[in-house]
């Protein structure tokens, strides 16, 4: 089965229906008994929350590829058996008492996304801004987080206006923990989350949390997101570059290393967009467990995924005792909101609160407030459900143009995000067409600046969240002359 909701018709009724993600179908098993099957677990485990609303049979039909019948029986049946409720005007929801929570001795013991920024050495300006990982800003839900503000201020009590709530307001952790277990398969319970001001702060969090155990030395993809090997040597941490291939993270070089934790990308990594194969998975939770050493999952932009290729869920959802999950709405919905979070292990959880209190006393509350308002009204869902739709079209465009004006060009990392990497033709170095593009008013990087190790192919790494389409073809064009002017050189 598949992520539901992400193609959904554009009726009224689909608008409306939440997000949902199941496992991809078997194709040797009837679908009805797999799609309760799906079901049953995602209740049983705790990742469905109690009254958590599923999606509308019209729309989880459309989007699984089955009739709408098929899904109604379903619901029927784990009705029958007291896992749903139907309510005539409110749809099919999680029955009240069916939720018993993680039941594994990994999910028993539960309790964000990258966010590059740009280098500290800002360069000129450009005209059209390439920067992988940018979102649309244009997008924001303005009007929604208006509302989901005003709402959270008029019923805030007076007495929550003063200090206290360090780890987030409990609203949002309760809305976090019921949308990442239906989105990303998360095994997450509210008070296993902390709400962090952005990513960075985040990593800064799980970075005391290791010296305090102890650790060290930290593994990090290569390449990679070089803020965060900034970040992590300003903690006084060793940083361990491991090499990164179309399967993700190379799992037995980093057992070879042998460092206290890893940070990874394992839905789409930075830069060249490798999604972790399911093997490597359950190979790194192993080494983990067995080396005692903690993994940091980095989801920064998973929910952008245009198709269903390769393992969605999160590397969290199979071992919460030695995965901490981060994620932020910097690429869902805008930077400037500072909203990010980590979903930890039970026995880190009071470190972490201590940690991130004595940074900042637990971070502004209204906007927490707002966002788990977002959520929890199914303005967020729907928000992401349109922005999927634009970046589809902006991606749909800049692979046309691509594969029009640079035929022999290799692109990668397409399935999720807001970036690709365009490899260069034959013959062609990164530098001088970089250096065009800025003649150009284009701001471009280079694969090599997010490589430590041993150099890779040449390549682009072009992000297409900020751009229009008009722009992505210009920059496509300018790309082309560029490496023409390269070879003829």
């Amino acid at each position: 089965m598949s992520e539901s909701g992400t193609n959904s018709p554009g009726g009224h009724q689909a608008s409306r229906s939440p997000e949902l993600l199941l496992p991809e179908w078997d194709p040797a098993g009837p679908r009805r008994a797999q799609l309760e099957a799906g079901l049953r677990e995602s209740v049983r485990s705790g990742r469905l929350r109690p009254g958590a609303r599923l999606p509308s049979s019209r729309a989880l039909g459309a989007e699984l590829g089955v009739s709408r019948r098929l899904v109604v029986e379903a619901f029927e049946q784990l009705a029958a058996e007291g896992y749903l409720v139907a309510e005539r005007g409110s749809g099919t929801r999680v029955a009240p008492a069916t939720g018993r929570g993680p039941s594994s001795p990994e999910s028993s013991a539960v309790d964000g996304g990258a966010e590059p920024s740009r280098s500290a050495t800002a360069g000129p300006a450009v005209a059209i801004d390439l920067f992988p990982g940018a979102p649309d800003l244009s997008l924001f839900p303005r009007r929604a987080w208006g509302r989901a503000l005003r709402r959270a201020l008029a019923e805030l009590p007076d007495a929550r206006l003063g200090y206290g709530e360090f780890a987030g307001a409990p609203e949002l952790r309760e809305a976090l923990a019921e949308h990442l277990g239906r989105v990303r398969a998360a095994a997450v319970a509210p008070d296993s989350i902390l709400v962090t001001a952005g990513y960075q702060q985040g990593l800064r969090i799980f970075c005391s949390l290791l010296r305090g155990r102890g650790g060290r030395r930290v593994a990090v993809e290569d390449p990679g997101y070089p803020v965060a090997c900034w970040s992590i040597e300003a903690e006084g941490l060793e940083l361990v570059p491991v090499p990164v291939d179309e399967d993700g993270l190379d799992v037995a070089a980093l057992a070879a290393a042998d460092p206290d934790a890893v940070l990874v990308t394992p839905a789409h990594s930075l830069p060249i967009g490798a999604v972790l194969a399911a093997e490597r998975r359950l190979a790194l939770v192993e080494w983990a467990r067995e080396r005692g050493a903690l993994v940091l999952e980095d989801d920064y932009d998973a929910e952008l995924r245009y198709d269903r290729r390769g393992p969605a869920g999160t590397l969290q959802g199979l071992a919460p005792d030695v995965v901490v999950l981060a994620g932020s709405v910097s690429k869902t919905l805008a930077p400037a909101l500072r909203l990010a979070w980590l979903c930890l292990p039970a026995e880190l959880v009071s470190g972490a609160v201590i940690a991130r209190a004595s940074l900042d006393g637990g971070g502004p509350r209204l906007d927490q407030l707002a966002l788990a308002e977002l959520i929890a009204s199914g303005a967020f869902d729907r928000h992401l459900r349109a922005a999927r739709a634009h970046y589809r079209e902006k991606r749909a465009a800049l692979l046309e143009a691509i594969a029009a004006a640079l035929p022999a060009a290799r692109v990668g990392g397409i399935a999720a995000g807001l970036h690709v990497l365009l490899e260069l033709p034959p013959g062609v170095e990164e530098a001088p067409v970089i250096e065009h593009l800025a003649a150009a008013g284009i701001g471009v990087q280079g694969l090599a600046d997010f490589t430590r190790g041993d150099p890779r192919p040449p390549a682009l790494v072009i992000g297409y969240g900020l751009p229009s389409v008009r722009e992505l073809r210009e920059v496509v064009a300018t790309i082309a002359e560029a490496a023409a002017a390269a070879r003829a050189s």
